[in-house]
């Protein structure tokens, strides 16, 4: 693995603990503030909320690897249309996955459906999106400001120049 790419998984992996990080923020201060339970449907259980967070969280976290590992520096561009489809595919992860859970919980491919529905109605599958919409933004926003460094970023009295 080259430099870059190290450089690149490492910063991956802390953007998906900021997201994830984002999530338990974002849902708490929605909840509280909207007086909302995360989950809508009270017989879903005490894993599916968890479950829906970690899918969207490691969909995230495949993504910005793929976004950070498969191009080089010289390459690397703030890439606007790809958070876009990253925050598409987390608000689609944290749904489908809420559905496939609370469906093998409780059976009937309906309760599957039902279940989405009601995720839909409140606000925190849009801010899955969202969220993973900033973060991957905010990603190649760093991998990007990069871009003409060679090695371990320097402080002022290590540059030669200086």
């Amino acid at each position: 693995m080259r430099e870059y790419q190290r450089y690149a998984a490492v910063v991956a992996v802390f953007a998906a603990v900021l997201y994830a990080a984002l999530l338990v923020a974002g849902f708490g201060m929605i909840s509280l503030l909207a007086d909302l339970e995360v989950i809508p449907v009270t017989d879903a259980g005490p894993l599916v909320g968890p479950g829906m967070a970690a899918v969207a969280v490691l969909l995230v976290f495949a993504l910005l690897l793929w976004l950070g590992l498969r191009a080089s520096p010289r390459r690397q561009r703030v890439a606007l249309g790809y958070a876009v489809g990253t925050g598409i595919a987390a608000f689609l992860g944290f749904v489908v996955a809420g559905s496939v859970l609370y469906l093998l919980g409780n059976g009937p491919l309906f309760s599957g459906l039902t279940f989405a529905a009601a995720v839909l109605r409140e606000p925190f599958a849009a801010t899955t999106g969202i969220l993973a919409f900033v973060v991957t933004l905010l990603y190649s926003l760093v991998l990007a400001s990069r871009m003409n460094e060679h090695g371990r970023p320097l402080w002022p009295w290590e540059r030669p120049d200086e």
